[in-house]
């Protein structure tokens, strides 16, 4: 007989590429968590200054703009706190420079769930493949919580701050081919999943309509494998 998943209820971080990637992979979940009184945070790894088509926009007034959208979106979901790093949209690398800015927000808020995307999901059949700045974030994420944030020797100048290491005990990955765990919500999460993400007005030019089906499709196809109204789809590491 299959164990019955641990229940978590300590701090969340999640780590994503771009400011609206979180709504969308794993908005629903998040909100649900943050719903029934976790405290979940999200770090953001890039400024998202070229989330845009129009040659004549300044790539800095998108960076603030795209700031905003973020802190009004995570606040409207209910999380506890934002913050997004100044690497430009399509730069990220797995440097020791990221790591120590995730490695520290893991230590800060005392994280004991990491949130990120599968890096080894490239290919969605024949219409898309995945952004280099997910796959990043995902190998980003991993690295950080292992090994990391629990070994007091990497980046032991946060000792010196305060900051003690911290022991992560599973991560979830979402946008994946190989889920493991199949996370349930409701109604007002899915609502909250899809408002949020509309927040983010500068990517949403075309309305929120057209990711409302989508994600909606997404969501119930999810549910019905576990009798649920929406739900979405991760491969969970169990490290603790």
């Amino acid at each position: 007989m299959a164990e019955e998943p641990v229940v978590r209820t300590g701090p969340v971080l999640a780590v994503f590429a771009h400011p609206d990637d979180m709504e969308i992979c794993a908005g629903g979940t998040l909100a649900r968590w943050a719903a029934d009184g976790r405290e979940v945070h999200l770090l953001v790894l890039t400024n998202g200054d070229r989330g845009s088509n129009d040659p004549t926009l300044s790539r800095a007034a998108l960076a603030r703009t795209r700031l905003a959208e973020t802190e009004a979106a995570a606040s409207f979901l209910g999380l506890r706190s934002a913050r997004v790093l100044s690497t430009h949209d399509g730069e990220l690398q797995n440097t020791s420079a990221v790591r120590e800015a995730v490695v520290r927000r893991v230590r800060e808020v005392k994280a004991e769930t990491v949130v990120s995307c599968d890096p080894t999901a490239v290919f969605f059949e024949s219409r898309y493949y995945n952004h280099s700045d997910h796959r990043m974030a995902g190998w980003v994420a991993l690295d950080s919580v292992f090994p990391g944030s629990g070994n007091p020797h990497f980046f032991s100048e946060h000792l010196g701050e305060g900051l003690s290491a911290q022991e992560v005990f599973d991560v979830w990955l979402g946008w994946t081919h190989e889920p493991n765990r199949i996370e349930p919500f409701d109604e007002p999460s899915f609502r909250k999943k899809v408002d949020g993400l509309g927040l983010h007005a500068s990517q949403i030019t075309e309305g929120i309509a057209y990711w409302d089906d989508a994600l909606g499709k997404d969501a119930r196809e999810s549910g019905e494998k576990v009798g649920a109204p929406f739900a979405e789809e991760f491969r969970v590491l169990d490290l603790g």
